[in-house]
């Protein structure tokens, strides 16, 4: 009897021990779930739940929170766990790694594009990157891919699908015109050098495309990828400057060359089957096929005012460590303006002109950087503000219903850029706007 007892006591202990662990599991479960509504309800009023791009999408039927997800994903406060199920959260601050995509065990999440509710605009492309017009291949940003590791997959995988439908050759044809060198153009590039193909690459602005404009210290790559005619990048945290340096490296090993500053106007499909570029420089090019790798950015936008086409107005933040003592206004409370008004306030007397009322729309250590900084008196600025012209030595500024003149020495506007849907569909290719557009699933 008194071993039945004993051992009664002892499975009640256990019972007990158990419960208490399930309870206090439990308990915490609820905490972390309630710390991840309050960062989604914060996401929603900021703006921040709806995402802009590539992005995950949870199949709530199918997952099981084992959270392997949130652990894989490179970027912070993208995902969440909520009674038991996987959640976006920040959406609008995913770049597309995929990661989640891959480390699902149930296979319940797909990447997509755009959502129920919000629809962006994409040009119609196949398995091979081949658009509905013959002869013309879209890689990068433009096909809905921005990460600069998927940018270069897809311009080589674009490039070798070419070289395998190889036309026979013509005098005074290329094998293909390469529009863009940013990541998906430079990989492109390098591809049809070892395929063999006669090919040019143009690019409107410089070598690197949209990375050439980011400020020089943001870091633009997190995880390795595949290079033609290098190999394997194992580089992480990579600054602009480094992957840069690669690039040209390895474009100069093999006499490749780029022809920058050179902006095609329009692409024209010819009744033999080949295609004529015009360009900006007034050069024309005959070609077999074209890869278009320009981003989704294409030209920068500008305000239209007066006095816009000064010489003290950039689109782009170059050497920023070699520019002080001057009066500065930036223009943009978007991620690439701040990030800019930051690099340049230590020795320069910035304001930043924010047309909207506040900096929900950026990532939140920029927010916080940002708003610390003027906090701290290192730089001013003004919201629900435009400019309205610029001079020579000021510019006009709208603050509500208030115009002020500045005294001003340089301009620098971070307004977006016009999307190349123009210059798309006089080519021919088809735009259709998605709404929750799946990229990649899981057979």
């Amino acid at each position: 009897m008194e071993v039945l007892i004993e051992q009664i006591a002892i499975y009640g202990s256990v019972v007990l021990l158990c419960g208490l662990v399930i309870f206090f599991y439990m308990r915490s479960l609820s905490k972390k779930s309630a710390i991840v509504e309050k960062k989604v309800a914060k996401a929603k009023e900021e703006g921040m739940f709806e995402p802009v791009s590539l992005h995950p999408y949870i199949d709530l039927n199918t997952c099981i929170g084992s959270a392997a997800c949130v652990a894989d994903c490179p970027e912070k406060d993208i995902l969440g766990i909520v009674d038991g199920k996987a959640t976006v959260i920040l959406a609008s601050n995913c770049v597309g790694h995929g990661a989640c995509f891959h480390a699902c065990p149930v296979q319940a999440i797909s990447l997509r594009i755009g959502t129920e509710t919000r629809g962006i605009d994409l040009p119609h492309v196949d398995q091979t990157f081949e658009t509905n017009i013959k002869g013309i291949f879209i890689a990068g940003e433009l096909g809905g891919m921005g990460l600069i590791r998927n940018g270069v997959e897809q311009g080589k995988q674009a490039m070798q699908n070419i070289a395998s439908a190889k036309k026979p050759k013509a005098d005074g044809v290329l094998d293909v015109v390469i529009i863009g060198a940013g990541p998906a153009g430079i990989s492109a590039t390098l591809e049809a050098k070892k395929q063999g193909l006669a090919s040019a690459t143009l690019e409107q602005d410089s070598l690197g495309g949209t990375v050439y404009t980011f400020p020089r210290s943001k870091l633009v790559m997190t995880s390795p990828m595949d290079l033609p005619l290098y190999g394997k990048v194992k580089l992480f945290d990579t600054s602009k400057d480094e992957l840069l340096q690669l690039w040209r490296k390895v474009i100069s090993e093999h006499k490749i060359e780029i022809t920058e500053n050179t902006k095609v106007d329009a692409i024209v499909p010819q009744k033999d089957g080949t295609f004529k570029l015009s360009t900006s420089v007034g050069k024309d090019y005959i070609c077999n096929n074209v890869l278009l790798a320009i981003g989704r950015r294409g030209t920068p936008r500008k305000l239209g005012i007066p006095g816009e086409e000064s010489t003290k107005v950039a689109y782009r933040l170059l050497e920023p460590e070699n520019i002080s003592g001057k009066k500065i206004i930036v223009v943009g409370g978007g991620d690439a303006g701040v990030e800019s008004a930051m690099l340049l306030m230590n020795d320069n007397e910035v304001l930043l002109v924010n047309r909207n009322e506040n900096f929900a729309g950026i990532k939140p250590k920029n927010r916080e950087a940002v708003t610390a900084a003027i906090d701290a008196g290192k730089m001013k600025a003004v919201y629900k503000a435009n400019l309205v012209s610029i001079a020579p030595d000021s510019v006009l500024c709208k603050v509500g219903e208030d115009t002020q003149q500045l005294p001003n020495d340089l301009v620098y506007i971070f307004a977006g850029g016009e999307l190349p849907t123009g210059f798309l569909q006089k080519a021919g290719i088809e735009i259709t706007k998605r709404f929750g557009h799946i990229v990649k699933k899981h057979k």
